[in-house]
């Protein structure tokens, strides 16, 4: 057999090996890297950063080497390349329709056991089927990679991938499932808090099927070709087909078979919630509280973020500001409020804490290579993190929770816990960090492979724990971090968001994303974490956050408050208006919930769910289903409902309200046929009682018929899984101009209660008939003639308009003051070609706020609009003039014949100076954007000579890092010299023959790319290189001179992305 030798001598190692032939096509690959290898010889001795350099180029030619002598003797396709591929055999697993698929034999034996699955013997034990699957997945293998391609006919519709922000439709989309701290993200931030190697496909017919790559490790879902879904990960791995199924609601009970249903939540966390970053004191805690009973607000929780803590030491309180917190769960619990508490994975590394001290006894702790524990830096300071891949560190989690619940506390918010770790570029600990972890989760294996599902895991230890400490309730469990199958243990939200209509109107998408991947249970921040709400925004967003399954409003330190009465008497209104709406339909919400959790069927979902097959319908984003009601909202600042365009599904859909119909509210409609119970607008949850009137609002479909169900019982505990409750089912029927309601069935335990029952039957344009009786009793509505039923609903229709043009809307005030300043509402500038979409806000420093490379689909710098970003300075110090000044826009022309879009803003700096900056798209270079920078004399005093005082121009981009510990800067300096900076070489800076040639790279391994940062060489002076967490600087710096009306200073510089091999 042909072989090749290939050998490294040099300052610190000493290395050769002999493997088989290497097929062409990957040979070009390996050589690259052992010509850099080979070049480290004629260096002088290396810096450090040449030898971490050499040893990273050392370990890829000894993986890729193994790998190939791995592949020796193996089946290999007919091209001869050493690629492993083909169709992936399959065994049906579960019940009909789903099928489980592997490489080959030998993988599905060594698969590791699942941790999304309830049980993981469900997803290794093929059961007797005749069904074949309808599509099968081809893999491909090399270099330790599992390629899995699914194909579908041509017009399905992708959807899923878990927490993923930007469009609802996923199509042209990549996602990285990797737990990402992902801080005011964006429409194209690839990676957030949780994952779910998930996606769901609606076929052209209607029809839908779901897909799950059962991996642990870091994935992508490569959806950017279309009807196409791609993963990648680590091999080896199997992939879950569920479907065809005849509907998506029928895929996603399949799919909760495997992977567990949602907890049955207690029925106060259907309820209003409100939480800040921080409520600082008890005193204010109880003074939010009593502010929402005395204006009348519903509310059920107050939430107390991470500084109730002594020091940000979990389970401690600070013995000054929350000295008693016994005293003041009792003071909330008086005034029908709940208290839910934050505990954080970073445990404080300091003898005398008593849980650092306790963990250490039971040795708990994520450890680091060398066996010793692992300290990252979170709040509290240098940190220990538990292991929640063992069992006996679960046990010791779930009893430290059991001994804080004691203290009144009724729910855990888990946060932090991707996990999240300070002043390190990934944000999170090291990948060959060591857990010890259980069997059956898959053993002792590094940070890698268990670091998605750290989330779970703590979320599971901390439910067990609450469940320890009552288990006559029901724990309440919110996390930020996740995986598939957290459902079974916590709710979650979706991070933290900013305060921006664009974020408004994603949260809608991507409240259902997740809710197609499996969690029901979530919602965003309501008003947005970070940056101050405009009234407008505020109210919008709690119109349509009161409908969503988790409600709770949330905002960060240093923004004015965020309270529903914090914004004028006109924003309060309508938080009242859209709280009491909730209360009213919790009922409907706590009866969809059981159903989310005995059978698998979700809460909210996409319009398109009332007619998959409705093509029109699969891309509507500011539209939802909460069960039969459709939820209709204007997401946009000029647009308010009495402006709105509908598009409805195919059948009847008739629209409601509650007499409170307001132009920043969503429109109600209920489906044709469906029957919904209505409640009391109470204002807590523990109010209700079962005597209380219900109201059923019934919608009769084509044939005169509808029907609804209600589920009652305790609202808390498990009294309901030993029969003790009551499910009732409605019907309604027309017959002879009367429609009859009455009871069809029961089941359950409890009696009925004896109750009024008030029934509303929809006519259409918000009219309706209505009558009242017992619950139990037959009821009868007599419809008038076509003509009066016509008049009826042209009156209604003409005192909604009238209702609508009479109320007192919010004010459209986007310039607030606040303590954050500028407000964040204002809508950025796009530039745009066909391969570049840039957001630009003159009013803060003219900054680029968001690059995103459309052909990859890659984003590579996203920032508050406030800082960060692309910014210029007009010095050498940090955040210097320039960097905050507002600009004015002085040219600006707009896509015409073929020609780019380009944009000149000017920023006044003082003492004559402007800071003027071009953005353009190059004629006859589309692959590539243009920035023109320069500092310009514009009125600076003869006094001074016709100089300016001494100024630099320093270009201050600061990329996201999409993968940081795949990522590095690479350049070849004046000199010839070849350099790679990778992040752990912290802040580096090149002059004189050094400076990178007029070119340098950010490069992303896992992506194949290269961001090109292209310059004139001869007005840079100096290049800065400043990794951070998550991001990196690639400064550009000018001489530091006076200039005048002759010699501006000026940097002339662009920016490309590439494929690399």
């Amino acid at each position: 057999m042909e072989v090749f030798s290939f050998g490294c001598s040099s300052y610190c190692c000493s290395w050769s090996t002999t493997v088989p032939a290497i097929p062409s096509k990957f040979a070009s690959t390996l050589n690259h890297h052992l010509l850099l290898l080979r070049n480290t010889n004629t260096r002088p001795f290396p810096s450090s950063q040449s030898l971490i350099t050499l040893r990273r180029k050392r370990r890829f030619c000894e993986k890729f080497l193994a790998k190939m002598a791995n592949y020796e003797g193996k089946t290999v396709t007919s091209d001869g390349t050493g690629v492993s591929s083909g169709k992936m055999i399959y065994k049906p697993i579960l019940g009909d329709g789903v099928f489980r698929f592997d490489c080959s034999v030998n993988d599905r034996d060594a698969a590791f056991p699942s941790i999304s699955f309830v049980n993981s013997r469900d997803r290794d034990t093929p059961i007797t089927s005749d069904k074949v699957p309808v599509y099968t997945p081809t893999f491909e293998c090399l270099l330790e990679q599992q390629v899995v391609k699914l194909e579908f006919p041509t017009g399905t519709s992708l959807y899923g991938t878990g927490e993923a922000s930007g469009q609802l439709e996923r199509t042209g989309k990549r996602v990285f499932t990797w737990n990402t701290d992902a801080y005011g993200y964006g429409p194209e931030t690839m990676s957030l808090y949780q994952s779910h190697p998930w996606v769901l496909a609606i076929l052209p017919n209607g029809e839908a099927l779901g897909i799950l790559a059962d991996t642990t490790k870091r994935c992508e879902i490569d959806l950017r070709k279309e009807s196409t879904i791609q993963f990648v990960a680590p091999s080896s791995y199997p992939v879950i087909t569920f479907g065809p199924f005849a509907s998506p609601t029928a895929v996603l009970i399949s799919l909760s078979k495997a992977i567990g249903t949602v907890f049955m939540p207690p029925k106060w966390s259907l309820g209003y919630q409100q939480c800040r970053w921080s409520y600082m004191s008890d005193q204010r805690v109880l003074e939010v509280a009593r502010t929402f009973r005395k204006k009348s607000i519903p509310c059920d929780v107050i939430w107390m973020d991470i500084d109730y803590m002594d020091g940000f030491r979990c389970f401690t309180f600070d013995k000054e500001r929350f000295r008693d917190p016994k005293s003041l769960a009792e003071g909330l619990h008086y005034n029908g409020f709940k208290a839910i508490w934050m505990l954080d994975p970073g445990i404080k590394q300091e003898e005398g804490y008593f849980v650092y001290d306790s963990g250490c006894k039971s040795d708990v702790w994520v450890q680091k290579a060398d066996g010793t524990p692992f300290v990252g830096e979170v709040w509290p300071g240098p940190c220990v993190f538990p292991d929640y891949t063992q069992s006996k560190v679960r046990s010791w989690w779930a009893n430290l929770v059991k001994d804080f619940v004691s203290n009144g506390v009724d729910g855990i918010w888990n946060d932090m816990n991707e996990p999240a770790v300070f002043k390190v570029v990934t944000k999170t600990m090291p990948e060959n960090n060591v857990h010890r972890g259980d069997s059956e989760l898959g053993g002792h294996q590094n940070h890698s492979f268990y670091h998605n599902v750290y989330g779970l895991l703590m979320a599971r230890s901390t439910y067990e724990g609450m469940k320890l400490a009552n288990e006559n309730k029901r724990p309440f469990v919110l996390t930020r971090a996740g995986f598939v199958g957290s459902q079974r243990y916590a709710a979650t939200w979706t991070g933290d968001n900013l305060s921006t209509w664009e974020h408004f109107h994603m949260s809608i998408s991507m409240v259902l994303q997740l809710g197609l991947s499996g969690q029901p249970f979530s919602g965003p921040d309501l008003g947005g974490f970070a940056g101050n709400a405009t009234p407008r925004l505020f109210g919008r967003w709690m119109g349509v956050g009161s409908l969503f399954p988790f409600c709770r409003g949330h905002s960060e330190e240093g923004t004015k408050d965020h309270e529903p009465w914090s914004f004028g008497e006109e924003c309060e209104e309508v938080c009242r208006l859209a709280l009491k709406r909730r209360y009213r339909l919790i009922p409907l919400i706590y009866t969809l919930f059981y159903f989310a959790h005995t059978r698998g069927t979700p809460v909210t979902t996409p319009t398109f769910f009332a007619d998959p097959k409705d093509p029109s319908l699969r891309k509507l984003e500011n539209s939802f289903l909460l069960g039969p009601v459709l939820v209709y909202a204007s997401t946009l600042r000029n647009q308010g409902l009495d402006k709105l365009e509908y598009t409805l599904p195919k059948g009847i859909w008739l629209s409601f309200d509650f007499g409170d119909a307001h132009p920043d509210l969503p429109a109600l409609y209920l489906k044709g046929g469906s029957i919904i119970p209505v409640g009391l607008p109470l204002q807590h949850v523990g109010e209700a009682r079962p005597s209380d009137d219900l109201m059923l609002l019934v919608a009769l479909d084509e044939q005169g018929k509808a029907e609804g169900v209600l589920f009652e019982d305790d609202g808390d505990g498990y009294e309901f899984t030993k029969g003790n409750y009551l499910l009732t089912q409605y019907v309604a029927e027309l017959q002879s101009s009367v429609v009859t309601v009455r009871v069809q069935k029961s089941e359950g335990s409890w009696g009925r209660p004896k109750r009024r029952l008030h029934v509303q039957v929809l006519l259409g344009g918000g009219a309706m008939l209505d009558t009242w009786g017992m619950d139990g009793e037959v009821l009868q509505v007599i419809l008038p003639s076509e003509e009066e039923v016509s008049k009826l609903v042209s009156t209604s229709e003409k005192e909604y308009k009238e209702r609508l043009e009479g109320v007192i809307q919010i004010p459209d005030a986007e310039e607030l003051s606040g303590p954050k300043g500028t407000e964040l509402s204002r809508t950025p500038i796009e530039l745009k070609n066909g391969e570049w979409v840039l957001k630009i806000v003159p009013w803060i420093g003219g900054r680029i706020i968001s690059m995103v490379h459309i052909p990859s689909g890659t984003q590579w710098l996203h920032s508050r609009l406030e800082t960060s970003g692309y910014e210029e300075y007009s010095g050498t110090e940090y955040r210097s003039a320039g960097c905050s000044e507002e600009y004015s826009i002085i040219d600006r022309e707009l896509e015409l014949a073929g020609e780019g879009e380009s944009m000149v803003l000017e920023g006044d700096i003082g003492g004559g100076l402007v800071l003027q900056r071009q953005i353009y798209f190059p004629k006859n270079a589309v692959s590539m954007f243009q920035v023109e920078s320069s500092i310009l004399s514009r009125s600076v005093g003869a006094g001074s000579g016709g100089f300016s005082r001494l100024v630099c121009l320093r270009v201050h981009p600061t990329f996201d890092l999409l993968h940081p510990s795949e990522s590095f800067i690479s350049f070849t300096s004046i000199d010839g010299s070849t350099h790679e900076v990778f992040p752990e070489s912290g802040e580096q800076s090149f002059e004189g023959d050094l400076l990178p040639n007029g070119e340098w790279r950010l490069i992303d391994k896992c992506l194949g790319l290269a961001l090109v940062n292209r310059f004139n060489v001869t007005e840079v002076f100096k290049c800065l290189v400043h990794w951070d967490c998550g991001t990196v600087n690639l400064e550009l710096w000018s001489e530091s001179r006076p200039v005048s009306n002759q010699s501006p200073l000026r940097i002339s510089h662009q920016y490309e992305v590439v494929r690399i091999p």
